[in-house]
């Protein structure tokens, strides 16, 4: 869990950063190719290019065009109409995608894990549950999207590791994630980016280095390795840990007028929802390789 834990504060202060640096000021789409660039700068090196089972190859090209290309498309559009705290609140819904398409791919039902997830989501509604105007609805629709394609290629990661054992260390087979990523992000902003809207300033740059190295390369190398070492209530669970944690980096550093008492209960109960996950089941999870 440890794994899935520092990727969640990293998630929670990558929010604020593209929020308050690079959302209606850098390109969309170009945040998300960097970020993608970057990553896989660090691990297409790394990467056992021989001897990889075609199959295995294949699904790690969809996990990257789901978990990432899909996801951050529909992340990164999504700041154009929602604020940091609203697009927090909207990544609620994440822990049940989880558990339902868990569920789907082991043909089962776990009512431990769903109520697991249930009160997670309770317990960041608890948070922040204003009225919000505007364009929100598709900002709305546009999160769902991404809760659904970010799950669905965490939990797909999970089966594949376990169908394909291998000796190599999760790194070496890592790198075919982000190209199946690339596959999605190159051609929406090839198709739809604007060059006009680049970063402008150091700050911006700095930012994208650090999007693109912490949360894309190693965030979502440590996740999916996490994943694999928990249950599936407790990954659906920890979905919603960078919830109650951006909304205190928000107040804390850019000084956004947040209701301290409903944080402190959500957390609570969101912490509750994680030992609440492990009653359905006392395996810790997927074996590692």
């Amino acid at each position: 869990m440890g794994y899935l834990i520092i990727v969640a504060l990293i998630q929670a202060f990558s929010f604020n950063l593209i929020g308050e640096y690079l959302a209606g000021h850098v390109d969309s789409y170009f945040a998300v190719l960097a970020r993608v660039v970057l990553a896989g700068l660090v691990f297409l090196p790394l990467t056992r290019w021989r001897q990889v089972e075609p199959r295995f190859l294949r699904a790690m090209l969809l996990i990257g065009a789901l978990q990432y290309g899909i996801t951050y498309v529909c992340l990164y559009l999504s700041f154009r109409v929602l604020t940091v705290p609203e697009v927090l609140l909207f990544t609620i819904l994440t822990p049940l995608h989880v558990t339902l398409i868990e569920d789907a791919l082991n043909r089962r039902f776990n009512p431990w894990a769903l109520l697991a997830a249930l009160v997670a989501v309770a317990g960041a509604a608890v948070i922040r549950f204003d009225t919000v105007t505007g364009e929100f609805f598709m900002g709305f629709l546009l999160l769902q999207l991404a809760n659904f394609t970010y799950a669905a290629g965490q939990v797909l990661y999970r089966h594949l590791v376990a169908r394909h054992p291998s000796d190599l260390p999760h790194y070496r087979r890592f790198g075919y994630f982000y190209l199946g990523a690339l596959l999605v992000v190159l051609p929406a902003f090839l198709a739809f980016g604007n060059a006009q809207h680049l970063p402008s300033t150091d700050t911006q740059w700095l930012v994208l280095l650090f999007l693109g190295l912490c949360p894309t390369a190693l965030g979502l190398y440590w996740w999916n390795k996490g994943a694999c070492l928990v249950s599936g209530g407790t990954l659906a669970v920890m979905n919603n840990l960078h919830v109650p944690v951006g909304l205190v980096l928000n107040l804390l550093i850019w000084n956004h007028d947040e209701p301290l008492g409903r944080l402190a209960v959500g957390g609570a109960v969101i912490l509750a929802s994680v030992w609440l996950s492990r009653l359905g089941n006392p395996r810790t999870g997927l074996p590692a390789h």
